[in-house]
């Protein structure tokens, strides 16, 4: 479908409680406001890659939000970690955060993040546009203390693959391939892409 109009402007919605995420559009200068979506996660399918998985689950958590608000452009986005094709995401708790880091250490791993851009136009008809951006991280080896150390900060607990590589997580990683604000948890390259190719746009 065409896109609507009004979806070309700012400012965008975005579909996130993640203050990592606000700070990274802030940060650019992107005009938005925050509308959490109540969409829930669903189980990464047997014979789904990885990738469609975090496309799938971007578009899931923005859709309700653009259905609230037609006419409007809304941000969804999912950031998972991959290791041996499993999906690592939030530690349940201390313990399952230890498993997660000691998987890692030594090893490289995938970042991916789903972004998807929605606009449900008043007819209800819905335009979106996913893309998966994609990171590679190294972690440094990690010692037994070095692990117990952080998790033992708390930071772990809310992070896919139990650590942020924009805070005291940035320790353990001993090299990237890709884009940084990816592994953040939101691919700023890709989103300003594709706002730009938004407003390109004949309507």
């Amino acid at each position: 479908m065409t896109v609507p109009s009004t979806c070309l402007g700012l400012p965008i919605i975005l579909a996130s409680a993640s203050p990592r995420r606000r700070e990274l559009l802030r940060e650019a200068g992107i005009s938005f406001e925050v509308v959490v979506s109540d969409a829930s996660e669903p189980l990464k399918g047997e014979d789904e890659s990885c990738a469609d998985y975090a496309r799938r689950v971007a578009e899931l958590k923005a859709r309700p939000v653009a259905i609230r608000h037609p006419g409007r452009l809304t941000l969804g986005a999912d950031t998972i970690v991959v290791v041996d094709n499993q999906v690592l995401g939030k530690p349940a708790d201390a313990d399952e955060a230890g498993e997660m880091l000691r998987r890692l250490s030594g090893r490289a791993h995938q970042v991916m993040t789903g972004v998807a851009l929605l606009c449900v136009a008043a007819t209800g008809e819905a335009w979106v546009d996913s893309r998966v951006a994609e990171t590679r991280v190294v972690f440094h080896d990690l010692t037994p203390t070095q692990i117990d150390d952080y998790v033992a900060s708390g930071e772990p607990l809310d992070k896919a693959g139990s650590y942020g590589i924009q805070g005291l997580g940035g320790r353990l990683v001993a090299g990237y391939d890709g884009s940084y604000t990816n592994v953040v948890g939101l691919p700023m390259e890709t989103v300003m892409g594709m706002l730009t190719e938004r407003r390109n746009v004949t309507v």
